[in-house]
C-alpha cells in the first residue's frame, strides 16, 4: 500500500483524507505554504448527506520530509503551484503527482521543471467549510483522472489507491475536454456568485443571472474551439445547472475566499481563458467579471 500525501489543508483535502483513512489507506495532509510545522493529529469530521464521517488525520509540512515516496495529491490553491513545484522538485522523485485543483494550465510549472508523472483530476463534488475541523462534502459523480504526462498503467494504480465509496474516482481518456468544461463552468460560478454575494443555486432561480452565465459560456467556448476542444453550449450549460441545483445554498470557493480575506483562484479561471484566447478573441463579459472579482478580492484584504 502506498502512502498518500495530500498537499493543502482545505475542504477537499480534509474530505479526501477522511474517506481514504476510513478505507485503510495511509494518509498525511501536508501544509503546502507552511514550513517546519510540528506534526500533529487532527480529528476531522465530514458531513455527507445525513451521515458524519470522522477520522484522526496526521498533519505535517513538506519541509519535514527529505523524500515523498508514494502518491502526491495537490488540493492547494493553484496560484501557489509555481512555488510548490520548486519545493517538490527534489522531494517527489518518481512519485506521481495528481492535481485536484481548479483552473486552466495549472500543471505548466511542473511540466517546465521536468516532473515525469503528472495526472489531472476534474473534481465532481461540492464542498464547504463549517469549522476548522468540520466540512460539508457532496459527491456529484465519480471524479475523472487522466494523464497529462505519464502512463495508463500508473493511472490505473492511482485509481486503485484513491477510489472509495465516499469519494469516488475513475479513469478518463479525454481529460482535456472535461478540464475545459469544468473551467468554463468555474468562470461562471467563481465570478458571478461572489460579485452578487449569493450562493450557487442562483442560476436555477434567476433568469437574468442565467443569461449572464450563458454569455460567459459562449465567450469561453470560442477559446475552447480555438484550442481544438469540442464542447457545445448545451453541454456546459447543463453542467452549470446541475451544479447549481446540487449545491443550492452553498457558497462557491472564490466567494468563501473573499469572505475569509484569502487570495482567490480567479487568475487560473477567467484570466487563464482570456490568455488562451489571445488578442483575436473578444471576451468582454468574461474579462469584466474577472477584473471585478479580482478587485473585490483585493479590497477584502486591505
Amino acid at each position: 500500500m502506498e502512502h498518500l500525501f495530500i498537499v493543502g489543508n482545505g475542504v477537499i483535502a480534509k474530505a479526501l483524507a477522511v474517506a481514504l483513512t476510513l478505507n485503510g489507506r495511509e494518509v498525511t495532509i501536508l501544509r503546502g505554504s507552511v514550513d517546519e510545522q510540528p506534526v500533529y493529529t487532527a480529528h476531522i469530521q465530514v458531513e455527507m448527506g445525513g451521515n458524519i464521517l470522522q477520522a484522526d488525520i496526521t498533519i505535517s509540512s513538506i519541509s519535514n520530509y527529505e523524500k515523498l515516496r508514494g502518491i502526491i495529491l495537490l488540493t492547494n490553491k493553484s496560484f501557489g503551484n509555481e512555488a510548490l513545484a520548486n519545493k517538490l522538485k527534489f522531494k517527489a522523485g518518481e512519485s506521481p503527482i495528481v492535481f485536484l485543483q481548479n483552473g486552466l494550465h495549472i500543471e505548466s510549472s511542473f511540466i517546465e521543471k521536468g516532473f515525469k508523472e503528472l495526472y489531472r483530476c476534474v473534481l465532481m463534488a461540492t464542498s464547504q467549510s463549517l469549522s476548522d475541523h468540520k466540512v460539508r462534502f457532496r459527491m456529484v459523480a465519480s471524479s475523472p483522472i487522466g494523464v497529462i504526462k505519464g502512463s495508463d498503467e500508473v493511472l490505473e494504480r492511482i485509481i486503485r489507491q484513491l477510489d472509495t465509496a465516499a469519494f469516488s474516482f475513475r479513469t478518463e481518456t479525454d481529460i482535456q475536454k472535461l478540464i475545459w468544461k469544468k473551467v468554463i463552468s468555474n468562470c461562471v460560478f467563481n465570478s458571478i456568485c461572489p460579485l452578487l454575494e449569493t450562493d450557487n443555486g442562483v442560476f436555477q432561480r434567476n433568469d437574468a443571472v442565467l443569461a449572464i452565465a450563458k454569455t460567459v459560456i459562449r465567450e469561453c467556448l470560442q477559446v475552447a474551439t480555438e484550442n481544438s476542444i469540442q464542447l457545445t453550449e448545451e453541454e456546459v450549460l447543463q453542467n452549470v445547472l446541475t451544479i447549481s441545483e446540487m449545491s443550492d445554498g452553498q457558497k462557491i470557493s472564490t466567494y468563501q475566499d473573499i469572505l475569509n480575506k484569502r487570495e482567490t483562484e480567479i487568475e487560473t479561471l477567467n484570466f487563464a481563458v482570456l490568455k488562451a484566447g489571445g488578442k483575436k478573441i473578444n471576451m468582454p463579459v468574461t474579462a469584466l467579471l474577472g477584473e471585478l472579482t479580482k478587485l473585490k478580492s483585493e479590497l477584502s484584504r486591505v
